[in-house]
């Protein structure tokens, strides 16, 4: 569905301001819904606007990289707990675990050794793994937030080593292919723009070389398109669960680590950003290479996102183009709120052991209901009393044991409680005692 006229034109307004100002030779957006484009605008003439165009993608290539660390997570060929010499033995920096690499919590400096891997043509995975000295370690893991491509080498190398494919043959079989995403490519293809260094005071453009990354890739090398990027920002906002679980992806997107912890506004989960603006919260990343920006955002509870591509790496404008993404995200919001999801009855009725425990229950002068989610197979448990507060989901596990997976009840156990004559009489949650009564 393509978003009303008036959201457009608001759209079009942030992107054209944004181009003038930042002087970049040219600047594209789309508004994602629902896994599709609604909205697909852009400024400048170097090359004109157009959906299907590539630009560099720089770090939103981490953000796949992740995605498929936690496919193979879930497949059991290794738990993030897991310390990197189990799968690169003899490295000195093994005693990190995968988890911290993910979210940049596992003190790495943030480059590998040698020149500036960005600018220079990149090696192969056993040369990086090499040059993987102990100093590379700058503080011990977990003590702060500290932003490390050379991680996501790493986490390159573990994928290939657990797999033994290459990392671009593992990303086209469990990404890019999964999601018909055509125009992600390794190298560039044409129509692709091409990146500049804007000059300061002249204005003159200075096209910059377009590298391999090499062993470095996983963590800055795609290319991509304004129309397969944003199957990429549908897909982290309404996740297509043969590619990754909802719940993997959940998981992806709950903060691990906050990086101002002055104001709280920006943090990392495990491969993405996030970072909050006003009462949101958004999820994604940004992602730079000579001559190239750009920024995917996304607003997971309304299933909506923005992506954006320049080709110039400077913007002299406040927050850059995460900004023109969050300004955009937020106009869309603000002036189209979501229509609510059409409601559809059960097919069936619930099983047994869950009908026997829908209806109201009573826990310290509280009031509480438990329905029957028949779309997830799930019994939701919402306050009456407190009708603001978020439901509990639990799923069940056994006959006579469901396990939450959201708020406070998380990893908790619902268990009903029988009579003599296998009557459920009261339900333990995680020792609290709800009753059929306000007793």
């Amino acid at each position: 569905m393509s978003l009303l006229p008036e959201t457009s034109r608001r759209v079009t307004e942030i992107v054209t301001s944004a181009q003038s100002a930042g002087r970049v030779p040219s600047l594209v957006l789309g508004v994602v819904r629902d896994r599709a484009l609604a909205c697909f605008t852009g400024a400048g003439e170097a090359p004109r606007p157009d959906a299907k165009t590539q630009y560099r993608i720089g770090a939103i290539t981490k953000t796949m990289t992740a995605a498929m660390v936690m496919q193979l997570r879930d497949e059991g060929a290794f738990n993030l707990d897991d310390l990197v010499y189990r799968h690169l033995p003899g490295t000195s920096i093994g005693g990190v675990t995968l988890r911290q690499l993910l979210a940049h919590v596992a003190g790495l400096q943030r480059e590998p050794d040698g020149d500036w891997w960005a600018r220079t043509t990149g090696g192969d995975t056993d040369r990086l793994i090499e040059g993987l000295s102990f100093e590379k370690i700058s503080w011990p893991p977990y003590r702060a937030y500290h932003y490390s491509n050379l991680a996501y080498g790493v986490l390159g190398a573990v994928l290939q080593r657990v797999t033994g494919e290459t990392w671009p043959s593992l990303l086209a079989k469990r990404v890019i292919d999964p999601l018909g995403m055509k125009r992600t490519t390794y190298h560039p293809v044409e129509p692709f723009a091409r990146g500049h260094v804007v000059h300061p005071w002249q204005h003159t453009l200075t096209e910059e070389p377009r590298l391999d990354a090499g062993a470095m890739a996983p963590a800055g090398q795609l290319w991509s398109t304004i129309t397969d990027l944003a199957k990429w920002a549908g897909f982290l906002a309404d996740p297509v669960p043969t590619v990754l679980s909802r719940d993997t992806v959940a998981e992806m997107c709950a903060p691990v680590a906050i990086s101002d912890l002055e104001s709280w506004t920006h943090g990392h989960g495990l491969g993405v950003e996030l970072f909050r603006v006003g009462e949101r919260v958004f999820t994604g990343h940004g992602g730079s290479m000579p001559g190239y920006a750009a920024q995917l955002t996304v607003h997971r509870p309304t299933r909506t996102g923005v992506v954006a591509f320049a080709n110039a790496h400077t913007m002299p404008t406040p927050g850059g183009l995460r900004a023109v993404t969050t300004d955009a995200l937020t106009a869309v919001l603000d002036l189209e709120p979501p229509l609510p999801r059409p409601w559809r009855g059960a097919g069936t009725p619930p099983p047994a052991e869950a009908l026997r425990l829908c209806g109201r229950w009573w826990w310290m002068g509280r009031e509480y209901e438990i329905t029957w989610a028949a779309e997830a197979a799930e019994l939701r448990m919402t306050c009456v009393t407190l009708p603001d507060r978020d439901a509990w989901h639990f799923r069940q596990e056994s006959p006579t044991r469901w396990r939450g997976h959201t708020g406070s009840n998380a990893g908790e156990f619902l268990q009903p409680i029988l009579d003599d004559s296998g009557s459920v009489t009261s339900l333990d949650i995680a020792t609290a005692i709800f009753t059929r009564t306000p007793a």
